[in-house]
């Protein structure tokens, strides 16, 4: 009978649904059962923040955003050994100066169509990350999408990483943090409500940023097996019709 009812016990647990993992950020819990697990490389993305790239925790002095695209101002005072703690919020210019508390989150079908504004038809997208420091590397210590509606982590990176500046001056990104994902339906729903958390510690000069890098789709050229043909009947027609308005025009006159 003990046996039969072990085998039971056994038989039980190992059908039985995993419990959900939690971390805590801003005082509040968050699920993290298949979160995507994000890569930082030392990839310098494409583009310049003040004239094309879109800022959600960004240093000071960073120029006006899009239209209702906020940012936190990442405030640092060159002390060095500091932690600095941002949720980002939609509110352009927002205070939150190093505080781990949850902003004003983006609704995500803004951010949808920002993404699909840009190229971006699969959703999916990096963080470029301008870091400042006077030589002594800053350390990422975590960064993460979370889905506020639903209490739910999208994206995660928790492997604490030295971001030492390649680039000097305010808006040339370092590295790229990637890949996000936000599949409607999957991820988000309409009228879900997005938010972006960094910790840096070890911050030691100017502020850092962290911008919206959409991950542009190229347009596929025809293939030439299909295209040039088209291509050179359509040449060939211009010119039998240049001949053809040549010759009436040599016997009119």
């Amino acid at each position: 009978m003990k046996t039969v009812l072990g085998a039971a016990v056994a038989a039980l647990l190992l059908t039985a649904p995993a419990q959900a993992a939690f971390i805590t950020l801003g005082g509040q819990q968050w699920t993290t059962t298949g979160v995507d697990n994000l890569v930082l490389t030392p990839t310098v993305p494409s583009g310049n923040q003040p004239q094309n790239i879109q800022c959600v925790i960004c240093g000071d002095h960073q120029p006006q955003q899009q239209a209702d695209f906020g940012y936190t101002d990442f405030h640092n005072t060159g002390q060095p050994n500091q932690t600095l703690t941002y949720f980002s919020t939609n509110v352009a210019g927002g205070g939150n100066p190093g505080l781990d508390a949850l902003g004003i989150p983006y609704d995500g079908s803004f951010l949808r169509a920002y993404l699909l504004a840009g190229g971006d038809p699969t959703l999916t997208f990096n963080i470029g990350i301008d870091t400042n420091d006077t030589g002594n590397a800053q350390i990422l210590n975590s960064f993460f999408l979370l889905n506020v509606t639903t209490h739910t982590v999208l994206s995660a990176f928790t492997t604490p990483t030295a971001i030492l500046s390649q680039n000097n001056g305010t808006g040339f990104p370092d590295y790229t943090l990637g890949t996000f994902n936000i599949t409607l339906g999957t991820d988000i729903h309409v009228g879900d409500q997005l938010a972006f958390f960094a910790r840096v510690t070890n911050a030691n000069d100017g502020p850092d940023s962290f911008f919206i890098v959409p991950q542009v789709q190229a347009v596929p050229l025809p293939a030439v097996g299909s295209g040039f043909p088209m291509l050179i009947a359509g040449i060939g027609g211009l010119v039998a019709l240049q001949r053809r308005r040549k010759a009436r025009r040599l016997a009119t006159a």
